[in-house]
């Protein structure tokens, strides 16, 4: 009742682990089976092995989260080598979210990654192109469209991108995506944001800046999902404040195929298994046999 189809790989249920809040599925699976879950998408990777940021990571605000992890993982080939074995040896389908500094990077990464059993590529384009004097290949389109083309011409997988909501425009961002070969699209990442220390007088982070998540961001991204969902005809995954099963409906309502939990797996470990419930229980009561009944239907 509650199976999915992406890009012809089928999910048992759309609720997917975000990346970074979920790592690589060890931890969590000592409170509930993961291969409950439609997928799970890794801890961002990135080619070469990172220590990330020093200083605060993790900063609660007002109904959200704030981040600077800096990308910490354990590179391409860590993963494949130490972490892949763990996930192939559950029944869930495997997103790898993949980040970079350079459109060689991306390139390199996905070449490893081409020759591995996951599903699916999800590239990470909110990362700095150092090469461009730092701004995020996810903010202006024509970036965003050369790293997606050139990504494609390697990837043996679906290729889907994960859009930062700190584009300059959202639903040109996700055509020239589209246009540039992207097979699905997942949106959104986190919110740039600012949190002040007043006792120092300084940022809480060294970065100054940082991601913010949680259920302050979801009535913003599932406006972003329903807009995207009007100018492209490809999968959507939305992402944003999800934290119970009503939250995932709206999301599909506004035009997902899938939906990703991220924060919220900080405040209730097992959380997607009560949204996966939430859901089927939902369908049940309304009469609804599959998720393509509702899906865009807003």
């Amino acid at each position: 009742m509650t199976k999915v189809d992406i890009l012809g790989v089928e999910l048992k249920n759309p609720v997917i682990a975000a990346s970074g809040t979920f790592g690589f599925g060890r931890e969590f699976d000592e409170y509930f089976p993961i291969e409950s879950l439609g997928g799970i998408s890794t801890k961002g990777l990135t080619l070469n092995k990172r220590d990330g940021n020093k200083g605060i990571r993790i900063y609660e605000t007002a109904s959200g989260l704030m981040n600077s992890i800096g990308l910490q993982n354990p590179g391409v080939k860590g993963f494949i080598e130490d972490e892949l074995p763990f996930l192939e040896s559950k029944d869930i389908v495997i997103l790898a979210n993949l980040g970079g500094s350079t459109i060689e990077e991306y390139l390199e990464g996905i070449e490893l990654l081409n020759n591995t059993s996951i599903h699916f590529i999800e590239l990470n384009i909110s990362c700095p192109n150092v090469k461009e004097g730092g701004m995020a290949f996810g903010i202006k389109c024509s970036s965003a469209e050369e790293i997606v083309r050139e990504a494609k011409k390697v990837a043996k997988k679906p290729l889907i991108v994960k859009l930062s909501p700190n584009a300059e425009n959202i639903q040109e961002m996700a055509y020239s995506c589209v246009k540039a070969g992207a097979d699905g699209l997942s949106l959104v990442n986190t919110f740039n944001a600012l949190a002040v220390d007043i006792y120092r007088r300084k940022p809480v982070f060294e970065n100054i800046t940082a991601g913010l998540s949680g259920p302050c961001i979801k009535p913003i991204a599932l406006r972003m999902v329903y807009e995207v969902s009007q100018v492209v005809d490809v999968p959507i995954i939305g992402i944003g404040g999800i934290v119970n099963w009503k939250d995932a409906i709206e999301f599909i309502m506004a035009g997902a195929t899938a939906i990703q939990v991220g924060s919220a797996n900080f405040i209730k470990p097992d959380i997607m298994v009560d949204i996966i419930n939430g859901i089927q229980e939902f369908m049940r009561e309304e009469g609804i046999k599959s998720l393509d009944e509702i899906r865009g239907i807003i």
